[in-house]
């Protein structure tokens, strides 16, 4: 009786998983049902109550009356009830932040498109790049080659533009919201001369925007080859890092070793230990830059996926003059204004 009633039990569990499939094919997702049960078992997705789920999220808006949140579509609110396991208080807080974030550092999006020459330069250098094959768990692997970095030609904060844009354009996969990404940093010949261009009100900005203002599943971020002053430098910026965080972070050094512990050497090109050619920085750059479609400009939008016009939605107790009353200063490199409330928006 005990095995019969186990097998009642897959056969409900895979019942579900089809129903689940269903429910998601109607929302034009093309899940497959390992995805599906994926998303079930350890992001709690329940697309009978995917309209609840969404509407808990958007009700909560009105407590914000100082953002704009300029997109609320259920396709986009999706990725950030993922992000957080499908917990409507703590994916409104990310939703939030997401555009709060833009909002105070307007400058860091100003011409964000992969054909601006500083992301441009960035991407074609490596930083970042990404990998053409999965890991082993089907996430994206996301690569940075410090050594690369002239900051005579970009800044850090054209880097960081760069990954951000890399993350926009891979975060529209319903496969990479669900899997999630792990990235390896290669300080291979990083000297300490460029480390010296490191600065910490930019890094720390980084931790900001993609620690508690990015929709995306980090599962782990793999330092190789770094020299001790990346490592001290390391050190300085823990105190900013949540202990999840934390936890995610691990320092190789030349041992790739148990770098392949956690990526499988087949799926990693030869400067990584891997079995595959060296990887080829062009590869990601032309993707992004040639991908028309995808690109930001200072007063319009074209989110990835959605051709119809994408409407601001605010508080009417928001003041219009919130914007206008900042005015622009310094360069893409710069960071601290507020956000024109019409970037976000199709014309």
């Amino acid at each position: 009786m005990m095995k019969d009633s186990g097998h009642d039990d897959d056969h409900v569990t895979g019942l579900d998983d089809v129903l689940m499939t269903s429910h998601m094919a109607e929302y034009g997702w093309g899940l497959s049902e390992e995805l599906v049960r994926k998303a079930r078992t350890e992001l709690n997705e329940d697309p009978e109550k995917f309209a609840e789920f969404i509407t808990a999220v958007t009700d909560q808006m009105v407590t914000r009356p100082d953002i704009t949140f300029l997109r609320t579509d259920e396709a986009f609110v999706t990725r950030f009830l993922r992000a957080r396991k499908y917990d409507t208080f703590e994916a409104f807080k990310l939703f939030a932040r997401y555009f709060e974030f833009r909002q105070d550092n307007t400058n860091l999006f100003k011409k964000f498109q992969a054909s601006e020459p500083g992301i441009k330069d960035a991407l074609y250098d490596g930083l970042p790049g990404v990998l053409p094959n999965l890991d082993h768990f089907g996430r994206k692997i996301i690569v940075l080659y410090s050594a690369n970095w002239d900051n005579n030609r970009y800044g850090l904060a054209s880097i960081y533009r760069a990954i951000l844009l890399t993350l926009e354009k891979l975060i529209d996969n319903d496969e990479a919201q669900i899997n999630g990404f792990v990235v390896i940093v290669d300080w291979s010949q990083f000297t300490f001369k460029q480390s010296t261009w490191l600065s910490p009100k930019v890094l720390k900005l980084m931790i900001e925007g993609l620690q508690d203002c990015f929709p995306a599943r980090f599962g782990a971020i793999h330092f190789v080859n770094q020299p001790w002053y990346i490592e001290a430098m390391f050190k300085m910026l823990k105190p900013f890092l949540k202990e999840k965080s934390k936890d995610k972070i691990h320092m190789h050094g030349i041992n790739l070793g148990t770098l392949h512990v956690h990526i499988h050497k087949e799926v990693l090109p030869a400067e990584l230990g891997g079995t595959l050619p060296p990887y080829n920085n062009l590869l990601w750059a032309k993707e992004l830059i040639g991908d028309e479609s995808f690109s930001f400009g200072d007063k319009q939008i074209y989110w990835p996926g959605h051709g119809s016009k994408s409407r601001a939605v605010r508080s009417e107790s928001f003041p219009i003059d919130h914007f206008s009353s900042h005015a622009d200063h310094g360069s893409g490199d710069d960071t601290g204004t507020h956000l024109d409330e019409e970037f976000f928006l199709i014309e």
